[in-house]
């Protein structure tokens, strides 16, 4: 089946998937945001990028389609464990601290950690 006529994985996809991770994710002190609807929307993004490129990279970062040069970006990057010891939460928010999602951290932009020469366009 062509990349045109393979059909976007939907709500059911990310559903499962969120189940799938959140029991891996969970006893590592890692949450979905509490905002259910936006860590669903980030899942189907996850799922997309894995139908486009056969890996899951960052919903919120542009992937070079390389696994090798994306390795940093694949969820959950190798940036979020120091995006949430700093902020709560990770780049794209999909992972939080219990404290962030409990509203005891302030939601703060995090900055992109990825060095500029590892985006190529």
């Amino acid at each position: 089946m062509s990349q045109e006529t393979r059909q976007a994985p939907g709500k059911e996809e990310a559903r499962k998937l969120y189940e799938q991770l959140q029991k891996l994710q969970e006893p590592r002190g890692c949450f979905f945001n509490a905002d259910q609807e936006m860590a669903l929307a980030l899942l189907e993004q996850l799922l997309a990028t894995k139908a486009r490129y056969g890996y899951m990279a960052c919903p919120c970062r542009f992937a070079n389609g390389s696994r090798e040069l994306d390795r940093d970006i694949l969820c959950p990057c190798a940036y979020r464990e120091q995006d949430m010891r700093e902020y709560g939460s990770c780049f794209c928010g999909l992972y939080v601290s219990k404290e962030w999602n409990e509203g005891r951290l302030p939601r703060d932009y995090v900055p992109d950690r990825r060095p500029p020469e590892k985006i190529q366009m």
